[in-house]
C-alpha cells in the first residue's frame, strides 16, 4: 500500500468533553498536545513534522485521547487519520469525527513541479512571513467583562464573524474566566468571559483582577492578554436606569486600574440604538437638531464621565455600539480603536510587524481597511523571514522591496514567489474557509490568469455580471447560468507559460507581482463585502466566483492594470514599488469601487456551493 509524505505544522482537536490530555503519535514518537481551554487542544510545530498518512489501518499518525475518570476507570481512545481524509495540496483542513473535530495544517513534501501546476505556498525553501507570525501568536486573546444581558454574545458574533460566541450563553457559572472559548467559525481569536460585577457576585471582583495579573506575567506573548473590553449598556435615565456602574464595577475600576496598565482597554457602551431612538422620539424636539450630537453629549455625561471619575480623571478609549441586525453601529470604530491600541502596546520596533497586531487584524471581520493595512505591513516586513531564506547578496526590507531586484529571488520560479505572497495575503483576511478554497490550485490559477491581462490592454468590460441561462461567452465578460457561475477562463494555466520561468529571467516581472498583490487584495475586499455580516458562514466557491467575476468585469481592474503598465521604475528608488502598491490598494475611491462591484452581483443563494467549472 502506497503512502503520502506530508509536512505537519499544526494540529488541533476540538469539541471533546471530559478530555484530560491528548498525545500525537507519529510512528514510535509521542508528543503532548497543549490544552487551550474549552475542550480544545492544539500545538504548532516550529520544526515541521514529517508524517505519513496511510490508507490502511496501519497508518502511522494518530491522536491518543485520554478522558477523565468515570467512576473507577479512566478511558483512553485512539483517533486515526487516514490518507483519504487529507486533501491534496496544502493548507488548513478539518477532519470531522463523531465526537471531535481535528484541524491539520499540512503541506506536501517538496517535489518536482509539473508545467501548469501551481506550487504550494511552502514549496522549496520559500516560507510565508505570516507563518512565523501565527506561530508566535496563533490567536488574539480578548477578555470581555459585562453583566448578564449587556449583549456580549451578539457583540462578539458581529466583530469576529461567528454564529454564536458561546459566552457561557450569558448564564452565570457556565464558563470560568480561565477557560478560553474558541469559535469553530474563527479560530484566530480566543475569548475569556469575565462576567460582570452584579449584586451577589462580589467574588468576581477578585477573580477578574487575579486573572488579568496572572496573564500579565505570562512569558510567551501568545499567552498574554491582548485586549480588554468592558461592556456597559447605555443607561436610560428617563426609564429609571440611573447608574452606569454597579457598586462592584465602580470598586474594581477604582482599585484595580493598575492591573490594566499597558493592556489595551476599551469601554464599550452597548445598546446605543435605544438611545438614538429615544432622542428622535422626544416630544417637542427641534426636528433640525443633530441626533448624533445630542447622543454624543448624553454619552459624555452619563457614560464617559462616571468612568473617568472612578479612574481619577484618566482618559479612556470608548465607543458606543449597537449589535442588533439592521441597527449595527460603532463596530468599525471599536475594531479600529482596538487594533490601534494593540499596535501601540505590542509593537516595539518601527517598520516591523508584531504578532499581536497581526493576530488582531486577522481575527476581526468588520473593518477591511485594517486587514489591508496589516497586509501592507506584512509585505514591508523588515528583514522578513520569507526573504531571509533566499537573499544571497544583501539584506532587504520585505518582499515588496525585493521585487525590485531579480537577484533576490535567484533560483526560484515566478510560481514559487507568488505562492508565498498569496498565502500571506489570504492569511490576513482570515475567511471561514474550512475547505481551503482560497488556497486551492483552482483559485490560484484564476488569479494568475487575471494578472496575465496586465501584459496588454483588453476590451472594456461592462461593469456588472448577471445570471444568464446561456452557457456561452459574449466578448471578454463571463456569463452566468441559472445553475452555475461561469468563469472567464478555462481551467489551468495553458495560456500563461511565464509562470514557470525563473524570476530573474522574466522581463518586467515586478509588474506582474504588483498586479497580483493589488488584484488579489481588491478581489478579497469585494468578497469580504459580499459576505457582509455573515462571516460565521463557511465560504463557498459560488461566493468566490461571483466576487472574482465582479472585479474582473469592473473598470476598477482595467484602471489598476493600466496604471501598473504605465508605471516606470527607477532602479535607484526601490521604494517606488512599495509606494505604488500602497497607493493602489489604499486608494481613496476603494470603497466606492467595492460598492459598485457589489451592486453588479445578483441576489442569489450564496450558501449554495458549486464546482469551479461546470
Amino acid at each position: 500500500m502506497t503512502s503520502s509524505p506530508w509536512q505537519l505544522s499544526y494540529i488541533e482537536l476540538r469539541g471533546g468533553k471530559g478530555i484530560q490530555c491528548v498525545n500525537l503519535v507519529v510512528g514510535d514518537e509521542r508528543r503532548s498536545i497543549s490544552p487551550q481551554g474549552g475542550g480544545t487542544f492544539s500545538e504548532r510545530f516550529d520544526e515541521r513534522l514529517s508524517v505519513t498518512f496511510r490508507s490502511s489501518a496501519t497508518n502511522q499518525v494518530s491522536l491518543e485521547v485520554r478522558r477523565r475518570k468515570r467512576q473507577f476507570f479512566r478511558t483512553t481512545e485512539t483517533v486515526k487519520v487516514y490518507s483519504i481524509e487529507v486533501q491534496s495540496g496544502s493548507g488548513r483542513q478539518v477532519i470531522k469525527r463523531d465526537k471531535v473535530d481535528i484541524t491539520l495544517e499540512v503541506s506536501s513534501q517538496p517535489a518536482t513541479i509539473d508545467h501548469g501546476s501551481l506550487p504550494t505556498a511552502t514549496s522549496g525553501e520559500l516560507k510565508p512571513t505570516t507563518e512565523d507570525l501565527i506561530a508566535q501568536c496563533p490567536r488574539f486573546r480578548v477578555l470581555v467583562v459585562g453583566k448578564t444581558g449587556v449583549g456580549k454574545s451578539s457583540l462578539i458574533d458581529r466583530v469576529f464573524g461567528t454564529k454564536t460566541a458561546d459566552v457561557a450563553n450569558d448564564k452565570p457559572g457556565e464558563a470560568k474566566i480561565e477557560d478560553g472559548l474558541i469559535s469553530p467559525q474563527n479560530d484566530r481569536f480566543i475569548l475569556h468571559d469575565g462576567k460582570g460585577f452584579e449584586p451577589g457576585e462580589g467574588g468576581n471582583y477578585d477573580t477578574v483582577k487575579l486573572f488579568i495579573e496572572a496573564r500579565r506575567h505570562e512569558r510567551l506573548i501568545k499567552d498574554q492578554l491582548h485586549a480588554v473590553w468592558f461592556c456597559f449598556p447605555v443607561p436610560m435615565v428617563h426609564y429609571g436606569e440611573l447608574r452606569l456602574l454597579e457598586d462592584g464595577a465602580e470598586t474594581f475600576l477604582e482599585q484595580s486600574h493598575e492591573a490594566l496598565r499597558n493592556i489595551p482597554t476599551v469601554f464599550v457602551f452597548t445598546k446605543y440604538d435605544r438611545l438614538v431612538k429615544y432622542i428622535r422620539n422626544v416630544p417637542d424636539r427641534d426636528p433640525q437638531a443633530d441626533v448624533e450630537e445630542e447622543a454624543k453629549q448624553y454619552l459624555q455625561t452619563h457614560c464617559v464621565e462616571p468612568i473617568q471619575r472612578s479612574l481619577k480623571g484618566k482618559a479612556i478609549l470608548h465607543v458606543a455600539v449597537s449589535s442588533r441586525p439592521n441597527h449595527q453601529r460603532g463596530l468599525d470604530k471599536l475594531t479600529d480603536l482596538t487594533y490601534e491600541s494593540v499596535k501601540g502596546s505590542f509593537t516595539s520596533l518601527p517598520n516591523t510587524v508584531s504578532p499581536v497586531p497581526f493576530a488582531a487584524a486577522g481575527a476581526q471581520r468588520v473593518e477591511p481597511g485594517v486587514k489591508i493595512q496589516s497586509s501592507i505591513n506584512v509585505g514591508k516586513q523588515s528583514e522578513s523571514p520569507c526573504i531571509k531564506m533566499y537573499l544571497h547578496t544583501r539584506p532587504l526590507k520585505g518582499y515588496w522591496r525585493a521585487l525590485a531586484s531579480s537577484t533576490n529571488f535567484l533560483g526560484f520560479t515566478v510560481l514559487d514567489c507568488l505562492g508565498v505572497i498569496h498565502t500571506d495575503i489570504i492569511s490576513v483576511w482570515n475567511f471561514y474557509d474550512p475547505s481551503a478554497y482560497l488556497s486551492s490550485e483552482e483559485f490560484r490559477h484564476l488569479m494568475v490568469n487575471m494578472v496575465a491581462k496586465v501584459d496588454a490592454p483588453t476590451e472594456p468590460s461592462p461593469a456588472s455580471t448577471n445570471f444568464s441561462r446561456s452557457g456561452t461567452f459574449s466578448g471578454p465578460l463571463p456569463l452566468i447560468t441559472a445553475t452555475i457561475v461561469i468563469l472567464p477562463f478555462v481551467a489551468g494555466l495553458a495560456l500563461v507559460r511565464w509562470v514557470n520561468e525563473s524570476y530573474q529571467r522574466l522581463q518586467n516581472v515586478h509588474l506582474k507581482f504588483m498586479a497580483y498583490i493589488v488584484d488579489l487584495t481588491h478581489m478579497l475586499n469585494i468578497l469580504f463585502a459580499l459576505k457582509g455580516g455573515e462571516g460565521g458562514k463557511k465560504l463557498t466557491r459560488r461566493e468566490i466566483k461571483l466576487a472574482f467575476n465582479a472585479y474582473y468585469a469592473s473598470p476598477w481592474m482595467e484602471d489598476v492594470h493600466k496604471s501598473i503598465r504605465e508605471f516606470k521604475h527607477m532602479i535607484k528608488g526601490r521604494d517606488e514599488i512599495i509606494e505604488k502598491i500602497e497607493g493602489l490598494v489604499l486608494a481613496s475611491d476603494r470603497e466606492t469601487h467595492v460598492t459598485g462591484a457589489i451592486k453588479g452581483i445578483p441576489s442569489v443563494d450564496l450558501e449554495q456551493d458549486e464546482e469551479w467549472y461546470g
